[in-house]
């Protein structure tokens, strides 16, 4: 299988891994497969570092001088696997590329082992940034989710324990766990000065990545599909719910890539052939340095829909999402809808070496069917929404109630939940004054609660499901409301 030039085989990444929102992973076997693995930097010099018909290049000469020295005179005894791996490390970190990987073979089998149905954990993709663990997007309706994890926030440190010097496999491992279990996370975010406290409770992440409904407005039904990432059955599961749709009679359609980080790149190309008119080009992939190398994919279709298209995006939607997107815009048929998305333009490659560990490299990048390369960049929408302030709420905090005369972020935090729920306590400046205690005792009352005024345990349960309640009303998602509007237009 060849790495670039032609079409290759893809694999979805979708769990909880280093860097797993890819816009294309391949498998490839190391040409170094029957290699000695304890004894491959151990050949004679003359030999291993001729610069003439020789196995390994001249440059290799400073890396066995300094394996010798190690092995010859460090206090301590290490063994050759431990260089070699700390070796293989340090130049894929020395690219700089947060998307670059090496997993050693048990974090290979740790990373395989998630390649089901379903996984445990807290449901978010991360990525390396700047040395922190960072949320590319929490999954819809994971823990993470519910917690109030957002995308861009730093997880700074899992039940106590700093994730400060590891690399993110090994930060990767922290996080996940076995369902039931809890991960308190220590959260950096931006605009917030102290460090935010995240509770989330580990459970069974299934992968049904496709979900659809009808919403009717202006007598017009219009067809909503979201998409949460791109696995392999992702594609199929669209145009099925996509022909049950049509099948109904629908006047316009939505689709919803907010908080998708992307996945498997064939599935967006499937997606795409049925949605983009004129056999339109979906995406181009360029190669090498300096893009020497180039194919695209292109849509099998003719004609657009026969209704009006959009799609919904935000700083969540990465990589495939942003194919998709890119795809649409070009296309100059559909429009799009939110807020700007995350900005990943590169595509990886995972090589599985001889002894089962994983090199992952980006090896091309991707740019729009216009030639535009949005990487760090993102797609901007052609009509920006942003969610009410609300939708920004954080869990309140499970080890201390709120009361009266107290104050801080935690404290603000519960007059924004109190103002989604339509009982302003009129005033958010974190301030835990009479009329905040009058709101909670309000609250109290209505759901059948001990009158305390204060945040306890019950309260601050009670208050958090009937704000994730109001959330998810598409009534009350302005976003999604925007891109409805979009498509019902008579």
């Amino acid at each position: 299988m060849k790495w670039k030039g032609r079409t290759v085989l893809a694999v979805v990444i979708i769990s909880m891994v280093a860097s797993s929102f890819l816009t294309m992973a391949m498998m490839k076997t190391s040409a170094s497969a029957n290699a000695n693995q304890n004894g491959a930097l151990t050949a004679s010099s003359n030999k291993l570092f001729q610069t003439t018909g020789a196995e390994y290049p001249q440059e290799f000469k400073k890396l066995y001088e300094a394996f010798s020295a190690i092995k010859k005179e460090y206090i301590q005894n290490v063994t050759n696997e431990q260089l070699v791996e700390g070796a293989i490390g340090g130049m894929v970190g020395s690219l700089e590329d947060p998307y670059s990987d090496y997993m050693d073979p048990r974090s290979a089998e740790q990373f395989t082992s998630t390649l089901h149905s379903t996984f445990q954990g807290i449901g978010t993709e991360v990525t390396l940034q700047n040395g922190r663990v960072t949320v590319v997007s929490p999954f819809k309706d994971s823990p993470a989710e519910r917690a109030g994890l957002r995308p861009n926030d730093q997880i700074l440190s899992v039940n106590g324990e700093s994730l400060e010097g590891l690399d993110l496999n090994q930060a990767v491992m922290k996080i996940r766990g076995p369902k039931g279990t809890k991960a308190v996370l220590q959260i950096a975010r931006g605009g917030v000065a102290e460090p935010i406290t995240i509770v989330c409770v580990r459970d069974d992440i299934p992968i049904e990545t496709v979900n659809s409904q009808i919403i009717e407005k202006n007598g017009v039904k219009v067809g909503v599909i979201g998409i949460t990432q791109f696995s392999t059955e992702t594609a199929k599961h669209f145009k099925d719910q996509l022909a049950s749709l049509e099948k109904k009679g629908i006047g316009g359609l939505v689709i919803d890539v907010r908080g998708n980080p992307g996945g498997y790149l064939l599935a967006v190309k499937e997606i795409g052939e049925v949605l983009v008119p004129k056999k339109g080009v979906i995406v181009q992939i360029e190669y090498g340095a300096g893009g020497q190398q180039k194919e695209e994919y292109r849509s099998t279709t003719d004609a657009a829909k026969p209704y009006p298209i959009s799609l919904l995006i935000n700083g969540g939607s990465a990589s495939a999402s942003e194919i998709l997107a890119g795809a649409l815009r070009d296309s100059g048929n559909y429009k799009l809808v939110g807020e700007k998305s995350f900005g990943k333009g590169t595509v990886q490659s995972t090589m599985e070496m001889a002894d089962k560990s994983q090199l992952k490299l980006t090896i091309a990048k991707w740019v729009t069917p216009k030639g535009e390369w949005i990487h760090k960049k993102g797609i901007e929408p052609d009509f920006k929404v942003e969610q009410p302030a609300y939708f920004n709420a954080v869990q309140l905090p499970a080890d201390k109630d709120l009361s009266r005369d107290m104050a801080g972020n935690e404290v603000k935090n519960l007059q924004l939940i109190l103002t989604g729920l339509n009982l302003s306590p009129g005033r958010d400046d974190g301030y835990f004054d009479e009329k905040t205690e009058q709101v909670i005792k309000q609250f109290q009352t209505s759901h059948k609660l001990p009158v305390t005024g204060k945040v306890d345990a019950a309260t601050r349960t009670q208050l958090e499901e009937r704000l994730r309640k109001v959330m998810r009303d598409p009534q009350n998602d302005l976003q999604l409301q925007k891109a409805i509007d979009v498509v019902s237009v008579k």
